[in-house]
């Protein structure tokens, strides 16, 4: 969506893509029997996804920020958000079929669809989105109520208890998140002051395939499960 990219934005995305392939490998090795991990009750399982997610989100506030700052550019905007929410989509349409009872309603896909419609309110406005992701934050720490257990309201978050499915982040506190990115990112990128980060540019092999990752983070998502279960499908079959 931006007229040009930022490399550090890039690299940051292309992190936190390289952490959640590492964390689904991990799962999917416990999915196949080929590890134990705990990954509803161990804390380091239950932090490592918290800090992964964490990280995609304030990415995708930044990201927002700087896309928008000039301008909603209506057709690269809406071409983008059409992408995101079809193949959202297919990930519930596909993990109905996988998963049965536990499948995707409302994952990371589905939440940064509605994120990026709800967060052009704030792009312009980072105090506000300072104080409204603080909040959001507090309020999922400090409020829950059986009333948003009910299944039309799950996508909200508040619930008493996570409901059974494969991936679920609610707009209560993840919201909150990329609130805090949109802040971050009319303080840090678009500063005069700070501007050393706009023009970051990548000094290693590593720090360059992360960029690369992150500039093709939807195709990596959306490839990088059937991949890794086909693998590890075929490898239990020759076992």
């Amino acid at each position: 969506m931006t007229r040009t990219r930022l490399p550090s934005v890039d690299a940051l995305r292309g992190l936190a893509i390289a952490l959640m392939i590492a964390y689904h490998f991990c799962y999917d090795l416990s999915y196949f029997g080929f590890a134990r991990f705990d990954f509803l009750n161990d804390p380091f399982w239950l932090h490592a996804r918290t800090l992964i997610l964490s990280l995609f989100l304030l990415v995708a506030g930044i990201s927002l920020t700087l896309a928008t700052h000039e301008g909603v550019r209506l057709k690269p905007y809406l071409r983008r958000l059409g992408i995101i929410a079809g193949c959202a989509a297919l990930i519930s349409v596909t993990s109905h079929f996988m998963f049965g009872p536990r499948w995707i309603f409302f994952g990371v896909l589905h939440f940064i669809a509605v994120a990026s419609v709800v967060g052009l309110v704030f792009v312009r406005r980072p105090r506000l989105a300072l104080l409204g992701g603080i909040a959001m934050i507090a309020l999922d720490r400090l409020f829950s109520h059986a009333f948003f257990d009910q299944a039309g309201l799950q996508w909200l978050g508040l619930m008493t208890h996570k409901p059974p499915t494969e991936d679920y982040v609610p707009l209560i506190p993840w919201f909150g998140v990329v609130l805090l990115g949109i802040f971050l990112g009319n303080r840090l990128w678009l500063r005069e002051a700070t501007s050393a980060l706009s023009r970051w540019q990548s000094r290693s092999p590593w720090t360059g395939l992360l960029t690369r990752a992150g500039r093709h983070s939807l195709l990596i998502y959306m490839l990088h499960q059937p991949l890794l279960l086909g693998l590890l499908w075929a490898v239990k079959q020759l076992r």
